[in-house]
């Protein structure tokens, strides 16, 4: 007489728990693979909601605006998704952009403005150049401060904001440079084109790219994957033979490298170099990436997210600003908008999928 095949229990134990699951722990363990699909929920129902109740809301010309609106916070959130995806945050995003942005502009402008430094003058693609290094050189005195004296991310670019904003200031005497002041090439990003009866930017357009290439390779690579061990748990990460220290610093630099890109995209956007751009900007990105599904504890999220998460912030402020919404109610609805995803984020981290 045959006997049955032998079973393993613990398979058995496997099949048996997942045959249980419920629903809305099968829900909790798709989120937590595509933490994003949550964000992309959310900006589908944004979009529903407000084209039913105002029918401006779809029009190319506005959708084209919230696009163009778009384009500095979400070249911005790519940075801070990196070093939050390793436990960190970022404070200074907002002055180091606007440091390199000072940088290639003073560089730039023409002589024959008033009240411009020895420096310019210089070649706009030099310029460019020297701005995204400047951007860059700032993003590593974060990582270095940050990697050899272990210090915490949140003090150190607490600290590094008024640092980066003060050397603005100090070097570049607080003077806007208006667009007619600088060659064409500084505000090319700026510059829109038709697709069909839509418009987009050439920063917009840099914008998408850069999310294309940070989604490639966090997925692709092995530095994607280190970043990603580092940020869940860096000591397994470096049992495993990781050098997190390597690693995180490297993560303020290529942070620096997008940012210096963003200041680019800013001259363009903005059309003038100016140290008043945004004072939002640090909190405008940490919402982004936050609202995209990237967890503050670090080790899970997507890029693709944080752009998910600055369109659901510019659609629910152009929807509720066209249904004559005050400017008030409206900056709450975006701090509701936040705890809600703080709260999701910390539902689906009770499951390991």
């Amino acid at each position: 007489m045959s006997t049955p095949p032998a079973t393993t229990p613990d398979l058995d134990l496997d099949d048996e728990f997942a045959y249980k699951r419920s629903p809305v722990q099968r829900l909790q363990i798709f989120l937590h693979r595509y933490p994003w699909m949550s964000s992309l929920v959310v900006l589908i129902g944004v979009i529903l909601v407000f084209a039913l109740v105002n029918e401006r809301f779809l029009l190319p010309a506005t959708v084209s605006l919230m696009l163009q609106q778009t384009v500095i916070v979400g070249t911005l959130a790519i940075a801070q998704t990196l070093i939050i995806l390793t436990a960190g945050i970022d404070l200074s995003i907002g002055a180091i952009m606007i440091f390199g942005q000072m940088v290639m502009a003073n560089f730039a402008v023409y002589t024959t403005a008033s009240n411009v430094l020895p420096v310019a003058g210089t070649n706009p693609y030099i310029a460019i150049l020297l701005g995204i290094l400047a951007a860059t050189g700032a993003g590593a005195i974060n990582g270095l401060l940050i990697v050899r004296f272990s210090l915490p991310p949140f003090i150190v670019t607490l600290g590094t904001w008024s640092v980066f904003m003060g050397i603005t200031l100090i070097l570049f005497k607080a003077r806007t440079i208006q667009g007619p002041e600088m060659p064409e090439l500084m505000k090319l990003l700026g510059d829109a084109f038709p697709v069909g009866p839509y418009r987009f930017t050439f920063g917009f357009v840099v914008m998408f790219v850069l999310y294309l290439i940070f989604a490639w390779v966090l997925k692709n690579t092995a530095w994607g994957t280190h970043v990603y061990a580092v940020g869940d748990d860096p000591v397994a990460a470096q049992l495993s033979g990781i050098n997190t220290k390597r690693v995180l610093f490297s993560v303020y630099l290529v942070a620096g490298v997008v940012m210096g890109i963003a200041a680019w995209i800013t001259i363009g956007r903005v059309g003038s170099a100016s140290p008043n751009v945004d004072a939002m900007l640090n909190l405008q990105t940490i919402t982004a990436v936050v609202i995209g599904g990237t967890s503050l504890f670090g080790g899970r999220g997507a890029v693709i997210g944080s752009l998910i998460g600055a369109l659901i912030v510019n659609a629910v402020e152009m929807g509720l600003s066209l249904a004559g919404v005050d400017q008030a109610y409206r900056t709450a609805s975006i701090g509701i908008l936040v705890i809600a995803a703080v709260g999701a984020d910390q539902w689906i981290r009770r499951v390991k999928a």
